[in-house]
């Protein structure tokens, strides 16, 4: 049994063709810019820059946007050159699949499920708690048995919600987005240029804290895998740098996205990759900007875990300025529920039609020209893990597996170029095979950074899924039941 099987580009191309599976192509680079910009300025701005700064690394948070927007940004040219040559539902799913292989596309593919679905799931709850924030703030409190104790029932209506939506076509989700998005931008704008009136230049003394420093409320960070194995320090000082960075990465892996939806653009070669570096470059500068300027505001020792953005407001004697801010907060972890389960859907869609998971999930409905039946079931998922799941417990392992990830795509650009080097491609990315081997580096010790317990479930997850496969696909694979599809095996 060769489970190395792969699929040649011609065949990811070819799946397109039947009617009852094909996806409608109705996106431009600016919907795609759009929806990288939706999914990425959310959980990293609203969320996680208040427990990066108070807790690992002080006003250096900023450093730690940066270090993580460069190794997305390695990754996100490796990205562009495979969506631009296999411009086909799944991302790297179906990069990994042209050029590694089916039994690594099967556990990217698994691995993307878990990318995805629990990163929807995290943000809902952050969602909820700027949702409980507003209310209050308007004189409504959210009842005990809809909202926290373990069954938030305010996270799962959301996701019900944007379900339908993203059930209703894709052109749709697309111009909710880009209404969302051009609401949220405007508002951290709004937050940079009102925030530097409150700046004191003592808040950013020391810009990095020593290590070992007592944080925001006397918390410390979990220790990382480094850390348990002696070769950083804890929170803070430099090392407390790349430990943030690991952290907030989180709020960076809406890139990928943008490429889940390649099937569904007009000219995937030119329009994806400017919809992934395009994106990628406004958020990271607009993210260096929030940071300072919200540890400039407040010291970082005094921000709030849970809503850091209002808070600091808050503490500057400007509560309206902070419910502005947590409107802007919940439009904007909207849309990266949104733009998260519709990459979770296109996912498992490509693995469905690829005959690994159930063909029956690859239909496409032909009056909205969308899989409801994957995006039925994301939804369902991601609504029972936010009911049930802490925030705090599930933003790590999201991002080890995008870290993951992004270490195969990397690997299969240089594979790519070896296999096919005449191969068609309208973005290359340069200076490879430096470019990729940094891209691989720069993750791998992102990861190091992660603990040692999301390490552990991260291998759970995995053998899982080596389960599953060894169990179904391999024996119900289109490469192996239907002759006439497998050109390509190795």
């Amino acid at each position: 049994m060769n489970v190395w099987r792969t699929k040649s580009i011609e065949q990811s191309i070819a799946d397109t063709e039947e009617p009852e599976h094909r996806l409608r192509k109705r996106l431009g680079p600016v919907d795609l810019t759009v929806f990288g910009v939706g999914v990425i300025i959310g959980t990293g701005i609203f969320v996680l820059t208040g427990k990066a700064a108070g807790v690992q690394a002080g006003p250096a948070v900023a450093l730690s946007f940066v270090f993580a927007g460069i190794a997305c940004a390695l990754a996100a040219l490796c990205y562009a050159e495979f969506a631009s040559t296999v411009p086909v539902a799944g991302s790297a799913y179906t990069f990994s699949y042209a050029s590694l292989g089916e039994i690594i596309a099967w556990i990217i593919g698994w691995d993307l499920i878990l990318e995805l679905a629990l990163g929807a799931s995290t943000v809902a709850v952050g969602w909820s708690t700027y949702f409980a924030d507003l209310m209050k703030s308007a004189g409504v409190t959210i009842p005990a048995w809809a909202y926290g104790g373990g069954h938030n029932l305010v996270a799962a209506v959301i996701i019900a919600i944007l379900t339908l939506v993203l059930c209703l076509g894709i052109k749709l989700s697309s111009r909710v987005n880009i209404t969302m998005v051009v609401i949220k931008v405007g508002i951290v704008l709004f937050v940079i240029i009102a925030g530097l009136f409150y700046v004191k230049a003592s808040n950013y003394s020391p810009f990095i804290p020593p290590a070992g420093s007592t944080g925001a409320g006397g918390a410390t960070s979990t220790p990382s895998l480094l850390q348990d194995l002696g070769f950083a320090p804890g929170s803070f000082g430099v090392s407390g740098i790349f430990t943030a960075a690991a952290l907030v990465f989180f709020a960076f892996i809406g890139f990928d996205i943008v490429a889940t939806a390649a099937e569904e653009t007009k000219r995937p070669q030119r329009d994806v990759p400017i919809g992934i570096l395009g994106s990628l470059a406004v958020c990271t500068a607009l993210y260096v900007a929030v940071s300072l300027v919200v540890t400039g505001m407040v010291k970082y020792n005094e921000l709030s875990v849970d809503a850091p953005l209002a808070e600091a407001f808050r503490s500057v004697g400007r509560p309206g300025f902070a419910t502005i801010i947590s409107i802007g907060a919940i439009l904007g972890l909207t849309t990266v529920m949104m733009i998260l389960m519709l990459g979770q859907s296109r996912v498992f869609f490509a693995m469905s039609r690829d005959r690994l998971l159930p063909r029956q999930f690859s239909k496409v409905n032909p009056r909205f020209g969308t899989p409801i039946r994957t995006t039925l079931i994301t939804g369902a998922v991601v609504a029972l893990l936010s009911v049930f799941i802490p925030l705090s417990e599930l933003a790590e392992l999201v991002n080890i597996g995008t870290l993951f990830a992004f270490i195969l795509v990397a690997i299969g650009v240089l594979v790519l170029r070896r296999k096919r080097p005449d191969l068609r491609r309208a973005f290359r990315t340069p200076g490879v095979p430096v470019v990729p081997v940094l891209a691989v580096l720069a993750s791998f010790y992102l990861m190091l950074n992660l603990p040692a317990l999301t390490w552990l479930r991260f291998g759970i997850w995995m053998l899982i899924g080596l389960v599953v496969y060894f169990a179904y696909g391999v024996r119900k694979s289109r490469l192996v039941t239907d002759p006439n599809y497998s050109t390509d095996r190795s």
